[in-house]
């Protein structure tokens, strides 16, 4: 009876940790080096990024500058886009006024969230052989940005992004257009060096 009473104990608390884990405020981050896409290295000041931006990417980026604020610089890796543009926006914001430099990793590409991501840094470098796409947008009806009218709110959020940046709104509008129109959404425009250049995509 006595091995009963302490199984059902046991299966008491192991209900109690799973319906209650520990909190935010109760987990030492600092001791915690990958946070999804994001790899803290040791020096604590530099971060190895691959990956797709997605909905806890923003957690994991508070997470990990909670437990390595000394965090100056990003080196992405591949980073194909992001399935959910509101964070990645916010994430971006959040780096620009931290004042985080990012740099393009060699043989590395980055499209679509990824540009959006890059476009955060406040001084954006690269490496040998790297590439950046750009294309448009769909809505869950399948609609294209390319549907909507120049003067429809559906652009705003994303101009508004690059304004948030700091980026003029002159720039802002003119860079976003120019990336709804270079592909469809299911399609991918890798940008020239021409194109690289005009739109001043890195610092130096």
């Amino acid at each position: 009876m006595k091995k009963i009473h302490l199984l059902i104990v046991l299966a008491l608390l192991s209900l109690i940790f799973t319906a209650c884990p520990p909190s935010d405020e109760d987990i030492d981050y600092s001791l915690i080096s990958t946070f999804d896409i994001f790899t803290v290295q040791s020096d604590g000041t530099t971060v190895l990024m691959k990956g797709e931006i997605k909905d806890r990417t923003l957690f994991d980026f508070n997470s990990m500058l909670k437990g390595h604020p000394n965090i100056k610089l990003i080196k992405m890796g591949d980073v194909p886009g992001s399935s959910d543009d509101e964070i990645n926006f916010q994430v971006g914001v959040s780096l620009r006024e931290k004042g985080i430099n990012i740099h393009i990793l060699d043989d590395s590409e980055i499209a679509s969230g990824g540009v959006d991501f890059f476009l955060a840094g406040v001084k954006r470098t690269c490496g040998v052989n790297t590439k950046l796409g750009v294309h448009s947008w769909s809505d869950d009806e399948g609609k294209q940005a390319t549907n909507f009218p120049k003067s429809s709110d559906e652009h705003r959020a994303n101009i508004k992004y690059y304004e948030d940046l700091g980026y003029s709104a002159e720039w802002a509008k003119d860079f976003y257009f120019f990336t709804i129109y270079a592909a469809p959404a299911n399609n991918i425009h890798w940008m020239t060096e021409e194109e690289i250049s005009k739109y001043k995509i890195f610092t130096d």
